[in-house]
């Protein structure tokens, strides 16, 4: 077919639908196209190889049966976590987000990255997109390997160099003048912020590889992020800044301030110290002196919202959008004199995605930052059903205890015993063996006087010993011989 030949038909707009469809046929990526209440209308070749709904099977179908989706984990998704049916359902643009896609018939699962974008005319329509990501993970796969090796290997000498480092330093291991003690501040410094790098990529590398999975556990939402952000107060306050948690007003360092809103999740603790730790030191970071920080946490319907909200130097509309890309770094004239490793926030994005969750930042260069991270809420009744699950796992826990425990009261039992054994006191029953009287025996003893006079006849012989100490004649010998008189 000549698509450079002049077409016929009058109508422009079914030569353009033509075209449009060849390019669609024509395409790695597989296109789905629904009417505003998420009926199949269209859907192109390579959609149709990976659902296994070929030809027009999926036409008239709902898309929830032709694109099933799963975490990238593996994790069934509940609806208010599904991103395809979130975007679906509201009519909203959902960015590339990688899950797993469930072939249908077969079962097959493999890696996509989806989005979905809404036409802009009457008719509201959904436009799905997405494509096989298996060989890209499989080369990031590599990449990850690289850096998770050379990130431990060279996380040992750089230990031994900052710590070589810290002893030059100290008065009490080594004397420098002032001016050597500058450069090795300086190099101490370096030392330590190339050992966080390190330990940053050994993170990413973990979780991108699934070495390390998130652990859930039932929390109260507020009082955790207040405990963690509490922490914080001490460097806030030496920098100057005025740091509030669960109130627009300042309040002064020390006071208890609680929110009245309980907020339940489901979430990985360690993750979540992760995600808070990043965003506050960020803030306290680029947040000028005289600056303010605010914290909130509030449950959003479904969802647990919380913020990081700072008067900072703010970030440009141009760098907005790369900020939680691996290794990016907003790079003028403000953040060059600030250290960072440009895995922060690539660090926090993939804490939260792995509970479930989702981040994303407002800001204005000059105007400050406000970071948001939104995770899975669960109501009081689902808390409290797995709070009875994680008593029951620590009561096992502690049942399967008990086991090695009545061993230490056994213990000292054998101290107890022990003072009956000087009931051997029983022993003077050993004495009766009195009858050993009859070991007159003793009385052959006698004959051993015999034997007495006998050593008194080898003292004599002792004498002789002094001469076997025969050393005199011999150092006679030699006195002799030194004298010539030995012919």
């Amino acid at each position: 077919m000549n698509l450079f030949k002049r077409n016929k038909s009058t109508n422009p707009t079914n030569n353009r639908a033509a075209l449009a469809e060849i390019a669609l046929a024509a395409i790695h990526d597989g296109v789905i196209i629904t009417d505003n209440k998420g009926v199949v209308r269209f859907i192109n070749p390579a959609a149709a190889k990976m659902t296994n709904y070929g030809g027009d099977k999926a036409i008239g179908l709902d898309y929830g049966l032709v694109v099933k989706i799963e975490s990238k984990e593996g994790r069934e998704l509940p609806d208010s976590e599904n991103p395809l049916i979130q975007a679906m359902n509201t009519g909203q643009t959902l960015e590339p987000t990688q899950v797993a896609l469930i072939a249908a018939d077969s079962g097959q699962r493999f890696p996509i990255a989806i989005s979905v974008q809404i036409s802009s005319d009457a008719s509201a329509s959904r436009i799905i997109t997405f494509r096989d990501i298996t060989k890209e993970l499989e080369e990031e796969g590599e990449q990850t390997e690289f850096i998770s090796t050379a990130s431990h290997e060279m996380r040992t000498p750089v230990a031994t160099i900052d710590g070589y480092l810290s002893l030059a330093i100290n008065p009490q291991t080594a004397t420098i003048d002032e001016r050597a003690r500058g450069y090795l501040t300086a190099a101490e410094k370096a030392s330590k912020h190339l050992g966080k790098l390190f330990q940053n990529l050994l993170d990413v590398t973990k979780l991108d590889d699934g070495r390390i999975k998130p652990t859930f556990e039932p929390v109260e939402m507020v009082e955790l992020i207040k405990t963690i952000s509490d922490e914080f107060a001490p460097r806030a306050k030496e920098a100057k800044l005025t740091y509030n948690f669960g109130s627009s007003q300042p309040i002064s360092f020390g006071e208890n301030h609680h929110m009245a809103q309980v907020v339940y999740g489901f979430i990985d603790v360690s993750f979540m110290r992760e995600i808070m730790t990043n965003l506050i030191e960020n803030a306290i970071k680029y947040t000028p002196e005289g600056g303010s920080i605010y914290i909130n946490v509030r449950g959003d319907g479904d969802r647990v919202l919380i913020n990081v909200t700072d008067t900072g130097i703010g970030i440009s509309a141009e760098n907005l959008g790369h900020i939680f890309q691996k290794f990016y770094r907003v790079d003028n004239s403000d953040t060059r004199t600030i250290g960072g490793t440009g895995l922060g926030l690539y660090l926090v994005k993939q804490r939260a995605e792995a509970m479930g969750g989702k981040v994303w930042a407002e800001s204005a260069f000059g105007e400050g930052s406000t970071f948001y991270v939104s995770l899975p809420r669960i109501s009081s009744d689902e808390y409290e059903k797995r709070m009875i699950v994680v008593r029951n796992k620590q009561m096992m826990a502690q049942m399967a205890q008990p086991s090695p425990a009545p061993i230490t009261p056994i213990a000292p039992a054998p101290t107890l015993a022990q003072p009956t054994i000087p009931a051997p006191s029983p022993q003077p029953t050993i004495s009766a063996p009195t009858p050993q009287p009859t070991i007159p025996a003793p009385t052959p003893q006698p004959t051993m006087p015999t034997p007495i006079p006998q050593p008194t006849s080898p003292p004599p012989t002792m004498p002789p010993a002094p001469p076997v100490a025969s050393t005199p004649p011999v150092q006679n010998i030699i006195n002799n011989n030194l004298n010539g008189e030995i012919k």
